[in-house]
């Protein structure tokens, strides 16, 4: 049989070894995860009792392959989950799927709500052109905005950074109101500086012009239920595991292992072994010391940066232009803060119906500059069996965007929770620190691949690394580009039939996430 090591246990990883042995039985497959923890930054955090989905994660794809893969592990419910019973709100139920208040492998369909805080004000996320919006931008800023849009569509900026993709989409003053500060925040540099692939790939085909599309299909007969040219950032519904993204993951590798996979956590991989053009095997550091394990096939969501660095402690000659941009990809680091309280102080204005009536948001975007939190994740509305106690509190994530080592990730665990919270009374979510009855903070290395420094120059690396044939480099990390999980499973997907065909061109795993079409079409 052909040895095939998987390195990381994430979307990409776990995909990958699940698609081979699905496929094939000439395959040995094992996953050398680094943590103890199973779906990298799609895992879900237990604490006391409720869950933390680390990022927040929609289940939703463009991609049939990956809707029918996700309901092949986890089905969609056939009979109303606690909250949707309870306020009576109805949903498109499968006709013979589990019902999520008896079992718990179960896949629930959620509303999404998604909205920007701003000075104290909710937008709508993308923003819509409803009446409350006007309201609250009030009469001049709306001239100003809808001049300053006229302007963009007449008078095109170059698109060689993100700042001016944006400003040509949507016009300086929404651009300012609604961009800025966030991106920044998220990226540590200004949008003047970093490169619009980022956008491309994002916000792809999202502007005004697909808002207002948008709406005329909402008045279109059956407009709402024909998603197929839907942008992702407009959908209105999509899959949630009963128990966070974590869930699904870890019932994947659950069955990994009952086909014969085997998956070895606190493995992390230091180096990579090669002899003429081709990996012959990697070495790692965990629990049983420095172990070796021989391959035929390397599949690696590992991060560019250390992938090139393990080559290098492997012996692999590596250039030193290689080398250089390598070393030079940048990436962000998160943090979130988990938040238990006795209720918002938030009034829910919509006509959405929730427990407590409190607010109906799956995110909140913070583009306020005057506060460091980027974004809250209500965990209540993504599932209510996220939280431990639903009817009597509300249960929330607070994140942050930083550089691992920086001052704000190396903040104490204690002082980090009260930096939060008092961010949290200043933007006015919640009444006092009475509210707070508990408290948790997760940290996450490379959580952001991001688009500058070398990033410029990384297609010099793709086509070193594409050099060798047995190596197939997936995921969000694995090729340093701001995937969602849909994408980096597309990734693993296209490498598996790669390996299956014996196809040795990496051309169509590149490209996933990269054709306007992707998004845009089925």
């Amino acid at each position: 049989m052909k040895k095939i090591i998987v390195i990381g246990a994430g979307p990409a990883g776990l995909t990958a070894a699940y698609e081979l042995l699905k496929k094939s039985e000439e395959f040995e497959v094992t996953i050398l995860e680094e943590t103890g923890e199973i779906g990298g930054i799609s895992r879900t955090v237990r604490y006391h009792g409720n869950r933390m989905d680390i990022g927040g994660h929609r289940f939703f794809s463009k991609d049939d392959r990956i809707m029918d893969w996700w309901q092949q592990i986890m089905p969609l419910q056939g009979a109303p989950s606690y909250d949707d019973k309870k306020l009576g709100r109805e949903r498109a139920l499968s006709a013979d799927g589990p019902d999520p208040e008896k079992e718990d492998r179960v896949m629930l369909l959620r509303s999404r709500v998604s909205r920007i805080y701003y000075r104290k004000k909710f937008f709508d996320y993308p923003i819509s052109f409803k009446p409350r919006t006007f309201i609250n931008m009030g009469f001049v800023q709306t001239v100003k905005a809808g001049c300053s849009y006229l302007t963009s569509c007449l008078v095109k900026k170059k698109e060689d950074c993100l700042e001016n993709f944006y400003i040509n989409r949507f016009g300086r003053v929404l651009y300012s109101m609604f961009f800025e500060s966030y991106t920044e925040k998220l990226w540590g540099r200004h949008p003047s500086k970093i490169s619009a692939d980022w956008g491309a790939q994002r916000v792809k085909g999202l502007s005004v012009t697909a808002v207002l599309k948008d709406m005329v299909r909402k008045l279109l007969p059956d407009g709402k239920k024909d998603l197929s040219k839907v942008e992702t950032s407009l959908i209105e519904e999509f899959y949630y595991p009963k128990l966070g993204p974590g869930q699904l993951w870890e019932t994947a590798a659950g069955q990994i292992e009952t086909m014969g996979g085997a998956i070895l956590k606190n493995r992390r991989v230091t180096r990579i072994y090669t002899e003429e053009g081709r990996i012959t095997g990697v070495g790692c550091t965990g629990d049983s010391g420095e172990e070796r394990f021989d391959c035929d096939i390397l599949i690696s969501s590992m991060p560019l940066k250390d992938l090139v660095a393990g080559m290098e402690a492997g012996q692999t000659v590596v250039p030193a232009d290689i080398r250089r941009i390598g070393g030079g990809l940048p990436y962000r680091d998160f943090v979130t803060v988990g938040v238990l309280v006795k209720k918002l102080n938030l009034k829910n204005k919509t006509k959405i119906k929730t427990i407590n009536d409190q607010i109906p948001d799956c995110w909140i975007y913070v583009q306020d500059a005057g506060v460091k939190m980027g974004r809250i994740q209500v965990f209540n509305n993504w599932s209510p069996y996220l939280v431990k106690d639903v009817e009597n509190s509300v249960w929330i994530g607070l994140e942050y965007f930083c550089n691992e080592g920086d001052a704000f990730w190396n903040m104490s665990t204690k002082d980090c929770v009260k930096f939060a919270v008092r961010e949290l009374l200043k933007m006015g979510v919640i009444s006092g620190v009475k509210d707070v009855l508990d408290v948790h903070r997760e940290r996450v290395k490379k959580a952001y691949p991001a688009y500058f420094d070398t990033y410029e120059e990384i297609g010099r690396l793709v086509a070193w690394l594409d050099g060798f044939e047995n190596l197939f480099c997936v995921g969000r990390n694995g090729q340093h580009r701001y995937n969602n999980m849909d994408h980096s499973m597309a990734t693993a997907m296209e490498a598996v039939d790669n390996i299956l065909k014996g196809i040795v061109s990496k051309e169509n795993i590149w490209k996933v996430n990269t054709e306007k079409e992707y998004h845009e079409e089925k």
